[in-house]
């Protein structure tokens, strides 16, 4: 199956998360996909970041984790979407997972060159637990994605209108249709 780095794989809003996002499906372990498995995809997220996502004006260009590297940001990923999702659904996360937040930044922070996508994604991580912004973070209902919300009225359902919005509405349609035929 080819796979390519498009703008909804950006929908976060901030690069933390469209690197958490980096695993598809991540309730569901049946379908599961984890895209920085794939050297390759991993190889070409930093171009597509520098094209597609929201923070690229702050971040730029930035390398993909060099192989000894490339654990620590992986437990980086985890942990900003460890942190995060569990902000969104309880409001209040328990204080390990900001501790394990924290550490994770801290550690690829010492290690990974600056310009890195690792130094670019630890950044973008701090910058959401420091802004008030943090407080319009979803998940989306189809996909399971984290993002911002930046809708006026704090409505966004969707990470991507374009995309989930689409197989939503599509899906309660059809669901309409169906309940309206057997009737």
């Amino acid at each position: 199956m080819d796979f390519a780095w498009t703008s909804h794989r950006f929908s976060g809003g901030a690069l933390a998360l469209d690197v958490a996002n980096s695993v598809i499906l991540r309730e569901d372990p049946l379908r599961s996909t984890d895209r920085f498995a794939v050297p390759a995809q991993l190889e070409a997220f930093p171009d597509a970041a520098a094209r597609f996502c929201a923070e690229r004006a702050l971040f730029g260009a930035s390398t993909p984790p060099a192989p000894a590297e490339a654990p620590a940001f992986l437990a980086l990923r985890e942990a900003i979407d460890g942190y995060f999702r569990s902000k969104v659904m309880s409001g209040e996360p328990p204080v390990h997972l900001l501790a394990d937040l924290l550490e994770a930044t801290a550690i690829v922070l010492r290690r990974a060159p600056k310009g890195s996508l690792a130094s670019a994604t630890a950044h973008s991580a701090l910058r959401l637990l420091a802004e008030v912004e943090s407080d319009r973070l979803k998940i989306c209902g189809q996909c399971g994605w984290l993002f911002i919300d930046r809708s006026r009225n704090r409505s966004r359902a969707w990470c991507d209108m374009a995309v989930c919005g689409n197989r939503a509405k599509a899906s309660r349609h059809y669901h309409r249709r169906k309940t309206e035929t057997a009737a």
